[in-house]
């Protein structure tokens, strides 16, 4: 079997995470539905995914449950990818993508009723 490259990492995400969202970590999608579960997502809350890279699970746990996500990160071309994916999921109205350091979130305090920080390496 001859995949492309692209294909070929779609294929291993599926094995590993469950989903061939695009992520670029470990968490598994039954992972991000127990996270959705305690954390009560629903439309209406707003969830800073801090340290989202391309939007995993940031992305799917606003599709997943209706709430409107902020995802910030370093890397440009992750939050290019990030942005993208949202518009093709239809998510660009409730999806912010914001290029920032933990340190340097430029955010007020109590702007988010939730946050998920998961594998970022410090």
């Amino acid at each position: 079997m001859n995949l492309q490259p692209d294909q070929l990492v779609a294929r291993v995400e599926r094995l590993v995470i469950g989903s061939d969202f695009g992520a670029d970590g470990y968490t598994t999608v039954e992972q991000a539905d127990e996270l959705a579960r305690r954390l009560e997502l629903r439309p209406g809350l707003r969830l800073l995914d801090l340290g989202s890279g391309r939007g995993w699970p940031g992305l799917y746990l606003s599709m997943q449950t209706g709430c409107r996500v902020v995802l910030s990160d370093m890397p440009l071309g992750c939050m290019r990818r990030a942005r993208e994916r949202a518009e093709r999921e239809r998510l660009g109205a409730r999806c912010a993508v914001v290029v920032a350091s933990g340190p340097h979130l430029p955010f007020a305090g109590e702007s988010f009723d939730a946050v998920v920080h998961t594998d970022v390496l410090c």
